[in-house]
């Protein structure tokens, strides 16, 4: 245990001599990582993903008065802001013709809050 506690001071004693321009580079590379997107696990098979998609494509039809079916997540990231920003790549038919879609919801689950921010397409179905 001891060693542990030198090791962790002679670290320290280490980034203090390097001095603030080290503590700049290294603050700048760790906000860089919090809060940015990263790749969801397993979103082909994912009952939250697959329902965040389903409300998205439901809520871009009550707002446009379309009719698009929802088909299948394509990929999906997740962002921590104050809750989650799901940022999702679907596909969705309207009548005979797949396009894919991209959308962003935003759920604060303490809350019971789901919002989608964003619905837009991204292209057709044909290389997806």
């Amino acid at each position: 245990m001891l060693n542990v506690v030198g090791a962790h001071s002679q670290i320290q004693i280490k980034r203090e001599a390097q001095g603030p321009k080290f503590r700049k580079q290294r603050e700048r590379s760790v906000m860089a990582a919090v809060g940015a997107p990263r790749e969801v696990a397993g979103n082909e098979n994912s009952l939250e993903i697959d329902s965040l998609a389903r409300f998205a494509v439901d809520e871009h039809n009550k707002k446009q008065n379309a009719l698009l079916e929802f088909k299948r997540v394509i990929s999906a990231k997740q962002q921590v802001v104050a809750g989650t920003l799901h940022h999702i790549t679907l596909e969705a038919a309207s009548g005979d013709s797949k396009n894919v879609y991209e959308a962003k919801v935003w759920e604060k689950p303490w809350m019971n809050f789901k919002e989608v921010q964003e619905f837009k397409l991204a292209g057709d179905g044909s290389d997806a």
